[in-house]
């Protein structure tokens, strides 16, 4: 028994030393656990290797039935410790709520409802819309963690990448026990957790041309947080041809950019502002470039912000300008942009949104 214990403690601590989160460590130790047992139930009496293994099989199995219960003891006391501190949260909603808001709800945006340009109406109108986020990286992490939070009705987000540990160091809607897990699903628990009202839509997958403008058809706007420049402009053609707008933002080492393209209300587009992508090594990724950990959460707020403005029609959203972000030198500026009447995508009655 006690070379099983040696070998249950080095793999614990070998899973440590190679940085494997303790979710995955658990599934080894049971590993070792059910070959112990298969070595006392098929190994004959006074076997060698059954010998070593404790000798009997009784003796686990009641070691088993002990963590069971220590497991089960612990749960059920947090479950009511939880419901004593009227912590536990209510089950997900199947839709987004309807009809006018709770006492729960009312006192959750208490501070938005107090704001004058927001307001009861203004909170009404982030509770009935949908919101699709591009992306649940950089960006998108502190995007739809604010989203939520904020009363945003349902949330769409669209990745198909999985969580990493080197996406820690920025992507704060993850947890070290997250990795291994796709990113929409890690992120749908995170905002799950932080407003149960909200309705959360994780779709598992890259966003490409058959399946954009069906998607972008459900929602009444988009935030994209990709870092790749053939999905910013797959992106902008489905906004524009679905008529919504699109928040977009972008980060490169210190700096941060961000936009709201809206054309249906006459303001440039994406393509207007990039007519093509810049030549290979130009416009390193984050990978490549490296970026400030705590700067896409200020963007990503910030993206947030806005897409709080467009949907509650308050303020002056960044419509027709780009914020632009220093955060090395703490600065911050803005610049006019203009459409062009040659954008293939938004450019007048000539243009095509093929």
């Amino acid at each position: 028994m006690l070379l099983v214990l040696a070998l249950a403690a080095a793999i614990w601590g070998l899973g440590w030393a190679l940085g494997l989160p303790r979710a995955a460590r658990w599934p080894l130790i049971g590993l070792l656990f059910v070959a112990v047992l298969g070595i006392q139930f098929l190994f004959p009496q006074g076997h060698a290797l059954r010998a070593a293994t404790g000798g009997e099989p009784a003796l686990w199995l009641l070691l088993a039935g002990f963590v069971a219960v220590i497991l089960a003891y612990r749960h059920l006391l947090g479950r009511v410790r939880a419901r004593a501190q009227g912590q536990e949260a209510p089950p997900p909603p199947a839709a987004a709520p309807e009809g006018p808001m709770g006492e729960a709800e009312l006192e959750r945006y208490a501070r938005h409802i107090v704001l004058r340009e927001l307001g009861g109406p203004g909170q009404q109108r982030l509770r009935r819309a949908r919101v699709l986020v591009i992306g649940a990286g950089g960006l998108g992490a502190p995007a739809l963690q604010y989203l939520a939070a904020a009363g945003v009705g349902t949330l769409g987000v669209i990745d198909d990448d999985v969580v990493e540990n080197a996406n820690l160091q920025r992507q704060v809607i993850h947890r070290d026990g997250d990795i291994g897990t796709p990113k929409v699903f890690s992120a749908r628990a995170a905002m799950m957790a932080q407003n149960p009202y909200a309705r959360v839509l994780p779709y598992h997958r890259r966003l490409t041309k058959e399946v954009a403008d069906d998607l972008f058809a459900e929602f009444d706007l988009v935030l994209d947080g990709t870092d790749n420049f053939d999905t910013r402009y797959l992106a902008n053609r489905a906004a524009v041809r679905a008529g919504i707008p699109l928040i977009s933002g972008a980060l490169s080492q210190w700096e941060g950019q961000l936009s709201v393209f809206d054309p249906a209300r006459g303001t440039p587009c994406y393509q207007c502002l990039f007519p093509e992508p810049p030549a290979p090594g130009l416009a390193p990724s984050c990978a490549e470039a490296g970026v400030l950990g705590p700067l896409p959460g200020v963007v990503g707020a910030m993206m947030a912000v806005e897409a709080v403005k467009v949907l509650a029609d308050a303020g002056a959203p960044l419509r027709g300008e780009m914020l632009i972000y220093d955060a090395l030198w703490s600065e911050t500026r803005k610049i006019a942009l203009k459409r062009r009447a040659e954008c293939p995508v938004c450019g007048g009655a000539k243009g095509t949104t093929s």
